[in-house]
């Protein structure tokens, strides 16, 4: 048997002794031959055993996609690679291929459905990448001019990409290696944080250090950043900024596209806390003054405004007037340049 086979009767043989409290005598039994039709394809260029010119990474995730989208994705992952395994079903899957290009083999799965449990090797420890030895860094995601700036203004190497779209793992990578040899990354949601995976397990190989944070908005990059110091042991400096991007309450307007896309009447401001909408209306400043009330309500020394593209003009001096009435205790931060799609993003710590 295989070590996975193995594995499943080590589990199988646990179970029985718990049960039963008697362990099971296994021995030792003669792998079966392989039947003459099965035996191995002639190598042809693409079925060659990894080697130093074969693909370059093991890539292995859970995909979370309907049924139909599969045979596309198998066809794509075919043109990228070798040993291609797509297995499962109910709009749950496995995959596993051999790739020279693993960020876009998680690309073509995040194409399709929702991509988590993301494992990456690299097939040859000859050709991992080696990091330049510069300290420790932050590594900063974002989609948005305005947060890329304050980013940036903070000492952060910002990776761009489109909204909407997920960043490229091979950026990220190159820019996690050219960062230094101690890196925090700060991605700005789910697609980001899943290719900031993928990326990070590309160069530790090469002995860089990469904490990934588990953040879904660009406010809580910056809050986490707020608190990076570089003079503390890593692991300590990646947990208070961890901590600091935790403790930010976050909110956000979007306009509603009528019933059965994306909830709400057309024409309606949907105001959200988290994933929860708390409030609704015409008036995108009666709806913010609401979720920002909702955010408050906890305390809260510090808010963040960014405003994105389509946000009504004045709608900042608004929210800063009724902060200034309601709430003379709490520091406001307006960030102009946000997301096209996100009329305004709120965070609170």
């Amino acid at each position: 048997m295989d070590a996975g086979a193995a594995g499943w009767c080590v589990l199988l043989d646990a179970l029985a002794a718990a049960i039963t409290g008697e362990r099971p005598e296994r021995r030792a039994v003669p792998a079966p031959r392989r039947p003459p039709d099965l035996a191995p394809r002639s190598a042809g260029p693409r079925d060659e055993a990894p080697g130093r010119d074969g693909p370059g990474y093991e890539v292995m995730y859970a995909l979370d996609a309907p049924d139909e989208a599969i045979g596309g994705l198998r066809r794509r992952l075919a043109g990228l690679g070798d040993s291609l395994v797509v297995v499962g079903g109910d709009g749950l899957w496995n995959v596993h291929v051999h790739v020279g290009d693993a960020g876009a083999a998680i690309e073509a799965g995040l194409a399709v459905g929702r991509v988590h449990r993301i494992r990456v090797t690299c097939l040859h420890a000859a050709r991992r990448p080696r990091p330049p030895r510069r300290g420790r860094a932050v590594v900063a995601v974002t989609a948005a001019d305005g947060p890329a700036a304050l980013l940036e203004e903070a000492g952060a190497r910002v990776v761009r990409h489109e909204p909407g779209a997920a960043p490229s793992a091979a950026a990220l990578a190159e820019a996690m290696l050219a960062a230094g040899d101690e890196v925090a990354v700060l991605p700005d949601g789910p697609e980001a944080l899943a290719a900031a995976g993928a990326a990070a397990e590309r160069v530790r190989g090469g002995g860089t250090r990469v904490a990934v944070l588990p953040i879904t908005e660009v406010v809580q990059a910056l809050a986490a950043l707020a608190v990076h110091d570089p003079s503390r042991r890593f692991d300590d400096d990646v947990l208070a900024m961890r901590r600091a991007a935790e403790a930010m309450r976050v909110g956000r307007l979007r306009f509603a596209g009528g019933e059965g896309a994306g909830g709400g009447r057309a024409g309606e401001v949907l105001g959200l806390v988290e994933e929860e909408v708390v409030a609704s209306g015409t008036d995108p400043a009666t709806v913010a003054r609401r979720v920002l009330d909702r955010l408050l309500d906890g305390g809260g020394e510090l808010v963040t405004l960014v405003v994105g593209e389509d946000a009504p003009d004045g709608l900042a001096a608004l929210l800063q007037e009724w902060l200034r009435r309601e709430r003379p205790d709490a520091e406001l931060v307006v960030c102009e340049g946000g997301r096209p799609d996100c009329p305004l993003l709120i965070g609170v710590e």
